[in-house]
């Protein structure tokens, strides 16, 4: 309350005022000048230009009226009139000259009213009358020529703050605030003109209040000031503030004018601005050695030394000052602090702060006489390394009692010279470095410290890794937020085994290290910084993490991450405190500024051990299937069988080098099964090589080399052969050899057509019942014209002529020389050479594959070969 006592009325400076509560949300009512909050209560008209009170958009359930900072000249009666529920109004910062008498008639329950710096000629007490629940009148800073406050008054019995007074006020009267004398206020501030013409004794006698602000000037009154203090005497306040004691010159004269303050019981004395010399503020101390005041504060005061003064050298005058809190603001001269040449007065101070006082050293004697301070702040100075420690000065044995030293805001860049000023201070547990120019490597080294120091403050300085290892050890607490920080040094924290809050906020730490052991660390701040991994492993050596600050870092939207959100949220042994609002991810760019709450990626894509399952039930599948593809087109089978291709090409090439050459040695080669052998024997070769122009047939049982392999027995000759006449037949399916004839023939046929390979069924067969191996044959069947072995004797004319015409004129050819010797053109003759095998055919193995070549037939009305086949003379 003491601090907006100050800031409306400029009179009384004391307690710290409360934060102020987030403002409603607001909106502009039918496009008025006001924000009207959605609920109603509460309208904001500030600065807004106003010169009448827009009463017209107001709605009758408003609470809480601002209209300051406008060109409000009057207060009329129908202004709020139609506000019954009004509590607050504030009208603070406008011309207001006049408000009607009738102006508040319908507000009864108002509270708070602030007319604070108007132009009122006179206190607007008929206007006041009706408000008998106001608590709260500021109504100082007008230009009322007296303070008198009529009878009415003493009706306001829930008062509580009261300001008032004004520039024109020339003095004070008994009879003035009469009817506050059964009132008992906890503030109350009287302005006056910095003239003040005259001070009736016993003005303020019958104010009770807690809290008594002045702000007058006396220096053509000085006298005035006893009178004021006597009418203070035996009361207590918990803070007296005079404002602009002496505003335009220096109390001279030789009576003690603070000489009532031996009779008054304060807990605070404060002097805000005015003008203070050496012998007026030692007539002030000198009375507070002998009070129950156990605070004062000097602030925005005008120094000078009193040009009367002469240092005799004897003791100070000032020697039994005993202050719980002594505060030096703003003072224009730092001379202050060597008050009466002497730093005696410090020396049963417990709690010192001299800031913005702008001294730059620190001399020798000074840190001797306070050896009462417990807590010195001596932040936002000027004081640099060379002027805090002075290595002429002995420290041993200086401020015993100290325990908590603040230096933030000053020039200090050298850690080595504070630990070295410190480390005497066997009492020290509190040290703020703040906002200093600390942490070069340069000046971080050999630092020893105080054992007792537990909090160290050290947010924004210019620290480098290095430097930690200039810290206490024996720190419980240490801040090093925003000190630009890009690696951390985990040795440090290694040793610091009692740490249990550290603050790195604001740094550009880049990444976690790993394996960081804090086994203490409770609190760990990281936010703002340049980090955007983090997973469960981060922390796992901090065993005592129960709260983690983390947000605001460029985090990478990662399984790992997620992993991490995940562990925190389901264990509940670390408290993410700016959960979830502070962390959202920032690559990849598709989920960037996406809260990392409402980032879920799948269960697959994070699960390393379901897509290691995944995978091998994926890669057996595939196995299996493949294994099932090889079984039903028996693909081993075609891949022996090529590799055998393979092989009788690689000798046949041995052979053609050693000499041995091969043309058309045959006119066809017949492929048939052992069952249909004797339909061969008996039927096809005697039809085809009896005649007078006979063809030149090769078959297995007469025709293959002795002592070769037989596959190069087969392959040898279907390429030695113009053409290729299969018998098929159901046997001529089941038979392993002629599966094998088949498929070299469609090997030969790459590249070529089909035309060569002709096609005899034996007997009737259904292409849908041949086995899946033969998928080409069943597609040739089913599509394509080939020969058919009639039944009826009648017809087998018609078969040999259409053999014979596909087949082409026979012409000669030559005889192979490794040809068996003794062939003759009945089959009765034969020369045979047997091979073990399994069907009659000779030893090639068995295989199931299907042929992988098509087979182009040939239509019915095709009966010739337009190829001719070379003659070659036997």
């Amino acid at each position: 309350m003491i601090w907006e006592l100050l800031h409306f009325s400029a009179l009384l400076l004391g307690a710290l005022a409360s934060p102020t509560p987030p403002s409603p949300r607001t909106t502009n009512t039918d496009g008025g000048p006001c924000r009207i909050d959605v609920f109603g209560r509460a309208a904001d008209c500030r600065g807004r230009q106003l010169d009448s009170v827009p009463w017209r958009q107001f709605p009758s359930t408003l609470e809480d009226v601002d209209l300051s900072s406008n060109k409000l000249q009057a207060v009329h009666a129908d202004d709020f009139l139609r506000l019954p529920q009004l509590r607050i109004l504030k009208l603070r910062y406008n011309n207001i000259s006049h408000i009607d008498s009738d102006a508040f008639k319908n507000n009864a329950l108002l509270e708070h009213l602030d007319i604070f710096n108007n132009s009122l000629q006179d206190i607007p007490a008929t206007a006041l009358t009706p408000l008998l629940n106001l608590k709260e009148l500021y109504m100082s800073n007008n230009l009322y020529k007296h303070a008198t406050l009529a009878e009415s008054f003493s009706k306001f019995e829930k008062l509580q703050v009261l300001s008032m007074g004004g520039p024109l006020v020339m003095g004070l009267k008994t009879s003035d605030f009469q009817p506050l004398k059964n009132i008992r206020l906890q503030g109350f501030a009287i302005k006056c003109s910095a003239n003040l013409s005259y001070y009736e004794p016993g003005s303020l006698e019958v104010i009770q209040t807690k809290q008594m602000g002045f702000d007058m000037a006396i220096d053509q009154r000085p006298n005035a000031l006893p009178h004021m203090l006597r009418d203070l005497a035996n009361k207590t306040f918990s803070v007296i503030q005079f404002r602009n004691l002496f505003e335009f010159m220096y109390y001279l004269e030789e009576e003690d004018i603070f000489q009532g303050l031996k009779d008054i019981t304060a807990q605070q004395l404060i002097f805000h601005r005015g003008k203070f010399n050496e012998n007026l503020l030692r007539m002030a101390l000198m009375n507070l050695q002998v009070t129950p005041i156990k605070r004062l504060r000097l602030q925005y005061i005008d120094f000078a030394r009193s040009p009367t003064f002469v240092d005799s050298g004897a003791g100070s005058s000032i020697t039994d000052l005993a202050l719980d809190k002594l505060d030096l603001w703003y003072i224009s001269n730092p001379d202050v602090l060597r008050f009466d040449w002497r730093f005696t007065w410090f020396n049963k101070i417990k709690e010192l702060s001299m800031q913005h006082v702008y001294f730059n050293f620190v001399p020798c004697d000074a840190w001797v006489e306070m050896e009462g301070v417990e807590f010195l702040d001596v932040s936002n100075n000027r004081l640099e390394n060379e002027f805090i420690f002075n290595q002429r000065c002995d420290y041993r044995s200086t401020m015993p009692n100290l325990h908590t030293i603040k230096l933030s805001t000053n020039a200090l860049t050298s850690l080595k010279v504070v630990s070295s000023l410190t480390r005497e201070f066997q009492q020290l547990q509190v040290l703020d470095l703040s906002n200093n120019k600390l942490g070069s490597a340069d000046n971080s080294r050999d630092c020893v410290w105080q054992k007792n120091i537990t909090r160290f403050i050290a947010h924004h300085n210019p620290f480098v890794s290095e430097a930690l290892q200039c810290l206490p050890t024996t720190l419980h607490y240490l801040d090093l937020s925003y000190c630009e920080l890009d690696l951390l040094d985990i040795t440090y924290f290694e040793k610091a085994t009692n740490l249990k809050e550290l603050l790195l906020s604001g740094n550009k730490i880049k990444f976690i290290p790993s394996m960081w052991e804090s086994p203490s660390l409770q609190f760990l701040a990281l936010d703002g910084n340049s980090f955007g991994l983090i997973s469960r492993t981060s922390f796992q050596d901090m065993p005592q993490l129960s709260l983690l600050r983390a947000g605001n870092n460029p985090y990478h939207c990662t399984c790992e991450l997620h992993a991490f959100v995940q562990d925190t949220m389901s264990r509940g042994k670390v408290n993410l405190t700016d959960w979830p609002w502070n962390y959202r991810c920032y690559h990849p760019e598709a989920l960037r500024n996406t809260v990392i709450s409402k980032f879920i990626p799948g269960h697959v894509a994070c699960d390393i051990r379901l897509v290691i399952v995944i995978c091998v039930a994926t890669t057996a599948v595939v196995i299996l299937i493949l294994m099932l593809i090889c079984y039903m087109f028996d693909l081993p089978w075609y891949t022996k069988a090529t590799y055998q291709i393979i092989r009788a090409k690689y000798r046949a090439h041995k052979e053609k080098a050693a000499g041995e050459h091969g043309t058309f040695t045959y006119h066809a080669f017949i492929s048939y099964s052992h069952s249909d052998a004797d339909w061969v024997r008996n039927q096809l070769l005697p039809c085809l090589e009896s005649n007078g122009n006979s063809y030149r047939l090769c078959i297995h049982e007469r025709d293959f080399m002795p002592g070769r392999w037989i596959i190069d027995n087969i392959i040898d000759n279907i390429e030695s052969s113009h053409k290729v006449i299969f018998v098929l037949s159901q046997d001529f399916v089941n038979s392993e050899w002629c599966n094998y004839e088949l498929y070299f023939a469609q090997q030969r046929a790459v590249g070529k057509t089909f035309g060569d390979v002709i096609l005899v069924l034996k007997e009737p067969m259904d292409p849908s019942s041949l086995p899946s191996k033969y998928c080409k044959l069943k597609k040739m069947l089913s599509t394509k014209t080939y020969l058919e072995w009639p039944q009826q004797v009648g017809q087998q004319a018609f078969f040999w002529a259409q053999l014979k015409g596909v087949l082409g004129k026979p012409t000669p050819t030559r005889r192979r020389a490794h040809s068996v010797k003794s062939r003759t053109s009945s089959v009765g003759n034969i020369s045979v050479i047997l091979t073990p095998m399994e069907d009659g055919n000779p030893g090639v193995a068995k295989s199931n594959a299907e042929p992988k070549n098509d087979i182009i037939n040939w239509n019915n009305n095709e009966l010739s070969d337009q190829r001719q086949i070379p003659v070659v003379a036997f």
